[in-house]
């Protein structure tokens, strides 16, 4: 039997039957995500009306016409707000652009802020007026929840359980509702998104439970991972995984088209990408480095830069 990546309740976390219980669930998160990279979190407490809502925004937006989308693209934006166009998005080194389409919202910021040459406002589609409060709501539940996990995972590598809390309040965090539309012909060379490794250093994902996503093991086998509708995948960045020193791996991961009839549907999708702030810096963690594992990056990196450096390998900059 195929090993499966761990679901785990957060509850045991947030809500602990004792403080046993809590550690137990720090030392498998921890255990999942060192082996991984990827873990179910479930009994997140984020109400399934919200998440509905959400969606039906989206996929409303989705079905407009493509004229009435293509106003929302922001040339020379970098997709960094609003709306990516079928066919840009780019796996790094893959030969064939993603099948989808999507929108990205990011974290609501005041104009005097330090951050704003990099974080630029949001925009929002007028056509579908519940967009904006579905969409944001759900940002804001999603970074929440992300918090809670980065406490989890700051207090197995031994860091204070706090310890990403002031790096991550102004996160360049995204929400992006993808559409991958219907497969229309048999011999398509594209999959719906490639292989790939995150930038970010959590990603939440919400509503995976259509099947398509798949994890790459240590031994270079694909595992599906089709999770149950109630729970949210949490999986590790490469942010992450360069400040850890791979002790927490960022693994590859991709979304493949469905065999037959259900390659005729479309699939939604909302990851939520959770960014440290701008000029947090990527600097490995010295409790990451120990005589088997030496400091894989001694030249350290601000999150920003990264960002910058990883938009161009995929096409968006």
């Amino acid at each position: 039997m195929a090993p499966r990546i761990p679901t785990l309740d957060i509850r045991r976390f947030t809500h602990p039957a004792s403080p046993s219980d809590r550690e137990a669930f720090v030392a498998d998160l921890g255990a999942a995500y060192r082996e991984w990279g990827f873990a179910g979190i479930r009994n997140h407490g984020i109400p399934q009306p919200l998440i509905d809502g959400a969606y039906a925004a989206f996929k409303a937006f989705f079905a407009l016409p493509e004229e009435t989308k293509k106003t929302y693209h922001v040339p020379g934006g970098g997709g960094a707000r609003g709306y990516t166009p079928f066919g840009v998005e780019t796996a790094k080194d893959s030969k064939h652009f993603d099948l989808k389409e999507f929108w990205h919202i990011g974290r609501e910021i005041p104009d005097d802020s330090k951050y704003r040459d990099v974080m630029p406002p949001n925009l929002w589609p007028d056509e579908v007026p519940e967009f904006r409060e579905k969409g944001y709501a759900l940002y804001e539940a999603l970074d929440q929840l992300g918090s809670q996990v980065l406490r989890a995972l700051a207090l197995h590598i031994d860091l204070p359980e706090n310890y990403f809390a002031d790096k991550t309040d102004h996160g360049n965090s995204i929400l992006r509702p993808i559409h991958y539309p219907p497969i229309t012909a048999d011999d398509i060379p594209n999959v719906r998104a490639g292989a790939h490794g995150d930038i970010n250093f959590i990603t939440l994902l919400v509503g995976a439970s259509a099947a398509g996503l798949e994890v790459q093991s240590r031994e270079g086998e694909w595992v599906p991972f089709t999770s149950d509708a109630d729970t949210i995948v949490v999986n590790i960045g490469d942010m992450l995984q360069r400040l850890t020193n791979h002790v927490y791996p960022s693994t590859i991961h991709r979304v493949v088209n469905p065999p037959g009839e259900l390659a005729r549907q479309p699939r939604y999708s909302v990851p939520f990408f959770l960014h440290p702030n701008p000029d947090f810096l990527i600097d490995v963690l010295p409790s990451c480095v120990t005589a088997d594992n030496p400091s894989r990056y001694p030249e350290p990196i601000t999150a920003h830069g990264y960002l910058e450096e990883r938009l161009r390998e995929i096409k968006l900059a």
